[in-house]
């Protein structure tokens, strides 16, 4: 089976290893897409240099994303975030609030929908994957633009599932769970003041209860190489468990 993968924030964390998990397929053509590059010598992988908060860039580039070809199945996961500015409402910017929907809503809708053009006519599976969050359905105080964002990309997912069903595509909003990342060492750094839940993040760090990367890259890849088992839009990653 020929793949194509499309990935966005594939330099650190959840992104790098779901970047590693399809590299072990042979038959498989990834294009990446993040601020900055790994430099990998890869054959089958084309590294973007593209900052998904200028959208206007995006849009301008978007015809060189999607490579033409004969593929049995071509996904898209829009992985990039941004945790925003932890603050409560009334210390928030402008200009935090504009960077955060648009790297966590606004690029990941112009990405699907660009996806949708190019793929349509193709007779394999098609697939996106919009990383969400737990808190797109609860409300944290001090993460108004995350959970904003994120409650966004969520209600899109399930949109474009009911519109693109006949049109042979599957659309998964997934979360996945409190990872070990780079974002969860900023959340620690938030002021008391701004981020209540601040003492609740620092022991799921030091009791052990943040999950690896890879772990749930390999129940990203589980999922979108047996979508026929997950039915519903809105998926979590602590709800199913690896064979």
């Amino acid at each position: 089976m020929k793949y194509l993968l499309i990935l966005t924030g594939h330099t650190k964390g959840l992104g790098k290893a779901i970047l590693d998990r399809f590299l072990s397929l042979k038959d498989i053509q990834i294009v990446t897409i993040s601020r900055t590059s790994l430099e990998l010598r890869v054959d089958r992988l084309t590294e973007i240099q593209m900052d998904l908060n200028d959208l206007a860039n995006l849009e301008v580039k978007l015809p060189s994303l999607f490579p033409e070809g004969d593929f049995d199945k071509v996904i898209l996961i829009n992985n990039a975030g941004w945790i925003g500015e932890v603050k409560t409402v009334g210390k928030l910017h402008p200009k935090g609030i504009r960077q955060a929907l648009n790297i966590n809503l606004l690029a990941p809708m112009i990405l699907s929908d660009a996806f949708v053009k190019a793929y349509s006519s193709l007779e394999g599976k098609k697939l996106i994957c919009n990383i969400s969050s737990g808190a797109a359905h609860k409300p944290l105080p001090g993460w108004a633009e995350y959970c904003s964002s994120k409650a966004g990309l969520a209600m899109f997912s399930r949109v474009a599932a009911e519109e693109l069903s006949g049109l042979g595509f599957r659309v998964f909003s997934l979360a996945p769970g409190i990872i070990d990342t780079e974002m969860q060492t900023e959340i620690r750094k938030a002021n008391l003041s701004d981020f209540p839940a601040l003492d609740r993040f620092a022991k799921y760090k030091a009791e052990g209860h943040l999950s690896s990367p890879e772990e749930v890259a390999e129940k990203v890849f589980y999922l979108l190489t047996n979508p026929e088992l997950f039915p519903d839009v809105v998926q979590d990653v602590r709800n199913f468990e690896l064979p």
